[in-house]
């Protein structure tokens, strides 16, 4: 025990300049615990011979600086801005979709005092906050009104407990699907009180097989857009619009799960996408086509390809949608004010036609192709300056997000000559901020799709620094 009596005393160490000084800046109180915590470990060090601090000033030289490097740890937030290099515009695990300007602007102007979210100016009572929504959810979908979310999954379970609770939902055998962190929608389905009534096979499914298990017991029609993969070959799936005929024939709600929040090429202008881009999204369903189409209710994303911040979007036919809005479990999922703000903010920008300059999705989709080369070419430029070895090569872009599944747009990559990719990519990604990047053909990759143009600089001096350490 006499080697842990080189430990100055704890009143003595708060005393010191360096201590105070983290004090003032991480509370005294959290100081105090972290300094608390040092001394223990320094004197469980000490006693096993595991440190050769001899003296009272080693000691409590070592114990400030460990204290430096635990407060400047744990400080840091471990969710923070990263540069997402990797070419995938919406990337579930770097936080899908980035916000416009106006977005962030709507909100933090909402967040940052009170704000009408259920309070009626006209009348001084209370208001309905679903009523900030409806004529821009009108204008953007066609659809006669709508409500907001959480997130689809949770929209798509209140609708059906607010419309099929104990009764049968029809669904195709080739739609039952597992979406994002395992959830599968049979168990949507059961957590909504509803019945899953599966009809068809797994490859084909026609209108007659939904038509023969219709029955008093039939609560809805349930089409779900498989947006993390694709079916090719002897397959078969009826039109929306045919299914929308057999429900309207036997009054029955049709609804589909239309997941990417993909409005439609009508809002734009002709030439708003270049040509690969704009045939990539012809393929994806839009809400607008599916409203028109007949669907009574659509469930969609915000934050996939309408670029919006996280919710779950559910719009259709008024009556029903107020039937979706008085269920008790609309308490649970429904949204704050400061998503309300940025989805209203969103919404305008995509029935405006500024979607394509403002919206990040929308703009990076539009990325002509040459403007993206142009870009990787100054990098190349600038980091070959700097001695670093590199180039740029063609590559692909991806949609991610469950839209678009397997489509790919052209894009140019900055291929960096690092002789260990793995660790190159984990070095990149220890930075500040972190720079996520991908491995093509065991060169690292940067794909500046993704990255706004101004964080260019930031990407330079972020491959330079790793670059111009020594190599292990």
């Amino acid at each position: 025990m006499s080697r842990a009596r080189v430990i100055p005393a704890v009143d003595h160490l708060l005393g010191l300049p360096a201590v105070q000084a983290l004090a003032a800046a991480h509370g005294p109180r959290r100081v105090r615990q972290a300094l608390d915590e040092e001394v223990d470990r320094l004197r469980a060090a000490l006693v096993a011979g595991q440190t050769d601090a001899a003296t009272r000033e080693a000691a409590g030289a070592l114990i400030v600086e460990r204290l430096q490097h635990h407060l400047g740890e744990t400080s840091e937030s471990s969710l923070r801005p990263a540069i997402n290099a990797t070419g995938v515009i919406i990337h579930t695990n770097l936080g899908r979709a980035p916000l416009s300007p106006e977005a962030l602007d709507a909100m933090r102007r909402v967040g940052a005092g009170y704000s009408t979210l259920e309070f009626d100016l006209a009348t001084g009572q209370r208001g309905s906050r679903h009523q900030h929504l409806t004529t821009a959810l009108r204008e953007a979908t066609g659809a006669e009104a709508g409500v907001a979310t959480n997130n689809t999954a949770a929209g798509l379970t209140l609708t059906l407990a607010a419309i099929a609770a104990g009764r049968e939902v029809i669904l195709s055998r080739g739609e039952l699907v597992e979406i994002g962190g395992g959830f599968r929608i049979p168990e949507i389905l059961q957590g909504s009180g509803a019945r899953l009534r599966e009809v068809g096979t797994t490859n084909r499914t026609r209108v007659a097989d939904y038509g023969a298990a219709i029955s008093e017991r039939t609560g809805a029609i349930l089409r779900v857009h498989p947006s993390n993969f694709r079916m090719e070959g002897f397959t078969e799936r009826p039109a929306l619009a045919e299914l929308a005929a057999l429900a309207r024939r036997f009054s029955i709600p049709l609804i589909e799960d239309q997941g990417s929040g993909w409005l439609g090429l009508d809002l734009f202008a002709a030439d708003a996408f270049p040509a690969e881009a704009r045939l990539l999204l012809t393929r994806e369903p839009a809400v607008r086509d599916s409203i028109r189409d007949g669907a009574d209710l659509v469930a969609f994303s915000a934050d996939k390809l309408l670029g919006g911040p996280q919710a779950g979007l559910v719009v259709g036919r008024a009556d029903l949608i107020a039937r979706v809005g008085r269920h008790p479990l609309m308490r649970a999922v429904r949204v704050d004010k400061i998503t309300y703000a940025g989805l209203e903010a969103t919404l305008r920008a995509l029935t405006s036609g500024r979607a394509t300059e403002t919206v990040p999705v929308v703009r990076m989709l539009a990325l002509p192709l040459d403007a993206i080369a142009r870009r990787a070419t100054r990098l190349v430029d600038l980091l070959r300056a700097s001695g670093v070895e590199c180039d740029t090569a063609a590559g692909f872009s991806t949609i991610g997000g469950g839209s678009l599944p397997g489509e790919t747009l052209s894009t140019r990559l900055v291929r960096l000559d690092a002789g260990a990719p793995d660790r190159m990519l984990a070095a990149l990604r220890a930075g500040r901020p972190p720079l996520i990047a991908r491995i093509v053909d065991d060169r690292v990759c940067l794909d500046l799709r993704t990255v706004p143009e101004a964080d260019d600089d930031a990407v330079v001096r972020a491959v330079r620094d790793i670059m111009s350490q020594p190599r292990p």
